[in-house]
């Protein structure tokens, strides 16, 4: 099997990247291990920042997104038993979020590859990438019980942070970077109406809370945890008991709504680098060459960076025969990565509280809340990285 850019991975950005490059006249050949319904019901990110919005309409893969999505043009931070809206559109001259789940990017533009795209094939499972250095790197895979290989001119790694692209960079031109946290979020969904119209990040002696959502029927919400926390020790009313005492105001009018739960489980929570993002003609996106904790909603909006980043490159070369652009996609691509990385660590070490927290400690976080709440400048910061870095 011969293409131009094979695509190991079928999560949203090498769907993403994917359609990119099949609107551009340029083939791909996406190789994902799981089965289709896997991939359509993995549980992930459900933010979507403005310019992932508005690649996904340029694309042509965003109508269900604009009917079904919900726009957010703010989000609520609670401590001190005190809350305080940060209002999007007025401190970055228009611009918002949306919610829209990950499930429901990656349903649209599988639904647009095998509409019109090129060869998506499930339940290939990539063994490994070679010839990352020579100009015709290819991908050894099994598919329907035998192996295959796919050459190609260009591979990028879609594949997370467990697949084998990144383990075809040699460890010794390869640099990580890594912090693992203390905690880890429980999170569920549950079938309620949320109870607030935004998403409220709560920060408490009890430790970190979050109310989310899914749509306008079905409530995301997330407590910290220890990090060695197994879900099925906690009890539903027990979570929404925890849940009503972390998200507590001094407001009467404010009520937690309740219902079904119907999943939960424990995510863990780190922040991990790898550099460079380009050996040869091999080039990492998204989970496989990076990861941040979710506190700044950045995991797949970094994902579509990275792939928006590949194919105005490689369309560049195509079009001018200048491969600059693809020679700078690592220097490129790090930049916002280590933005989004400084932006989720202040999050996370704002709101989250240590397991070793001293009093100074809570001090200082809560000197940091009430930074943010009283200066626009401060203010400004944090919507700026919320809403997206420039793509």
């Amino acid at each position: 099997m011969r293409t131009t850019v094979g695509i190991v991975g079928a999560g949203p950005a090498g769907l993403l990247l994917a359609r990119l490059l099949h609107n551009a006249g340029i083939d791909s050949v996406v190789l994902e291990s799981r089965d289709r319904p896997y991939v359509e019901q993995r549980q992930r990110a459900g933010i979507l920042e403005q310019g992932t919005v508005d690649v996904l309409r340029a694309a042509g893969v965003g109508a269900r997104m604009d009917r079904e999505g919900l726009p957010h043009d703010g989000i609520e931070l609670r401590f001190d038993r005190r809350r305080h809206r940060v209002d999007f559109p007025a401190l970055t001259g228009g611009r918002r979020v949306m919610v829209y789940a990950q499930t429901e990017v990656c349903k649209d533009l599988i639904a647009a590859q095998l509409a019109d795209g090129g060869p998506l094939l499930f339940e290939a499972e990539a063994l490994a990438v070679e010839g990352a250095e020579t100009d015709r790197p290819r991908v050894r895979f099994r598919h329907g019980g035998r192996e295959d290989v796919l050459d190609c001119d260009y591979v990028v790694g879609c594949d997370g942070f467990w697949g084998v692209a990144r383990k075809a960079v040699p460890a010794a031109l390869s640099r990580t970077y890594e912090r693992t946290y203390p905690f880890g979020w429980l999170g569920i969904l549950a079938d309620v109406a949320p109870s607030h119209d935004e998403l409220v990040y709560a920060r408490g002696e009890r430790g970190f809370a979050l109310l989310s959502m899914r749509s306008p029927s079905v409530t995301r919400a997330y407590l910290q945890v220890p990090a060695d926390t197994d879900a099925a020790d906690w009890s539903d009313d027990g979570i929404w008991d925890e849940l009503d005492r972390r998200l507590e105001v001094d407001d009467p009018h404010w009520r937690l709504a309740r219902g079904p739960v119907t999943s939960k489980s424990v995510t863990p929570m780190r922040s991990y680098v790898h550099e460079p993002m380009r050996h040869g003609r091999l080039f990492l996106a998204g989970d496989a060459a990076h990861i941040v904790p979710p506190t700044g909603a950045k995991g797949l909006n970094l994902a579509v960076g990275d792939v928006v980043t590949f194919a105005r490159a490689l369309i560049a070369r195509r079009d001018t025969g200048d491969a600059t652009l693809l020679d700078t996609y690592s220097e490129t691509c790090l930049r916002r990565v280590w933005q989004a990385e400084r932006f989720s660590y202040a999050m996370t070490t704002m709101l989250h509280r240590a397991p070793d927290a001293t009093a100074f400690d809570d001090k200082i976080q809560l000197a940091r809340l009430d930074r943010l709440t009283s200066a626009r400048a401060a203010e400004t910061d944090l919507a700026e990285a919320y809403t997206g870095f420039p793509l």
